[in-house]
């Protein structure tokens, strides 16, 4: 049209100094963000570092195939080991497990109920209010409630696996209620709403809509709190005590976890050995223990993130 206004659109084009500085300020904002990537990773490598140059040593089939049963000193054993760590990793997987058994589903229900039926209220607030303090507990505290409750249950000085089990799950809880929590409030209300339209019940939206549209978030929520609890020491050294043989009855008897095995071998420092030892009796190893069984530690915690993983990416809901 004849009568249309001209606009002059190179006045809106950015001059070239303007154009010049963003160029310089995404150059340094790249290079902090490089170097804060690898400012935060020389802690990590430097810990696996240490961790598999010192444990690599006594890491064999030995040492995970036999448990401290008839270790004396630093002498080597009839098998020509220096003791292992099977009742220790039968011990971590299975208070682990009992810890998972109760955490994650009431973790997980809890946060159904917040943000599924009571998203508001004074007993929302009250249970935000109660999962916060929780988290911010120690893991001492833990440790005492579970032993007082399994010392009232079933009488003073009951220590057994599960009463382990059960002060993890105290400190396993608030971190699965919060992770989940968030990842129920992403699921976006349209597909929550297209359910119900369709006839579905409530119940059924949850379980088969919302929980499996946050499924691979829940799973990273749980791995998270399983790492926070997997190394835990001072709990479990009051509720599942401390043994040299194997006892695989998480509801019988005292139990040792790769934690716990660590630090009673690091207190040792040194082992004896007599003075007319040959060179089969090792002194150092104690230490040498227990930098192995902080390598099994690792690995462990990396297996279960793998397994995590594949486990959301199987039931979660497939896209195109």
């Amino acid at each position: 049209m004849d009568g249309a206004p001209v606009i002059d659109f190179d006045k809106f084009k950015p001059t070239r100094s303007y154009t010049a500085a963003r160029k310089r300020k995404d150059v340094v904002m790249r290079v902090l963000i490089v170097l804060a990537f690898i400012v935060a990773c020389i802690p990590l490598i430097s810990v696996l570092w240490t961790t598999i140059v010192n444990g690599v040593h006594r890491f064999n089939w030995d040492f995970l195939s036999h448990n401290m049963t008839n270790v004396i000193g630093g002498e080597a054993t009839a098998t020509n080991g220096y003791g292992g760590i099977l009742h220790a990793i039968i011990g971590t997987l299975e208070i682990t497990a009992g810890a998972m058994v109760i955490s994650i589903p009431v973790g997980i229900m809890c946060s159904v109920f917040l943000t599924e039926y009571r998203q508001t209220g004074r007993l929302s607030r009250m249970i935000h209010l109660l999962v916060d303090v929780m988290s911010g507990i120690p893991s001492i505290v833990a440790g005492l409630f579970a032993f007082s409750m399994f010392a009232i249950i079933a009488g003073p000085g009951t220590l057994n696996g599960f009463e382990g089990s059960v002060a993890l799950s105290l400190l396993m809880i608030p971190t699965v209620v919060k992770t989940t929590e968030e990842m129920l409030r992403i699921v976006p209300n349209d597909l929550r709403e297209a359910s119900l339209a369709l006839g579905v019940t409530k119940q059924r939206t949850i379980t088969k809509v919302v929980l499996r549209t946050a499924l691979p978030g829940i799973v990273s929520g749980s791995i998270l709190a399983i790492a926070r609890v997997i190394g835990e020491t001072a709990p479990l050294l009051m509720t599942a005590g401390y043994i040299v043989s194997t006892n695989a009855n998480l509801f019988s008897g005292q139990m040792t976890t790769l934690p716990v095995f660590v630090y009673q071998e690091y207190s040792k420092l040194r082992a004896n050995c007599p003075a007319n030892a040959d060179a089969s009796c090792v002194t150092t190893i104690p230490m040498e223990r227990a930098w192995a069984a902080a390598l099994m530690l690792i690995l462990i915690v990396l297996v279960l993130n793998l397994i995590g993983r594949i486990i959301a990416r199987v039931f979660s809901v497939k896209t195109k």
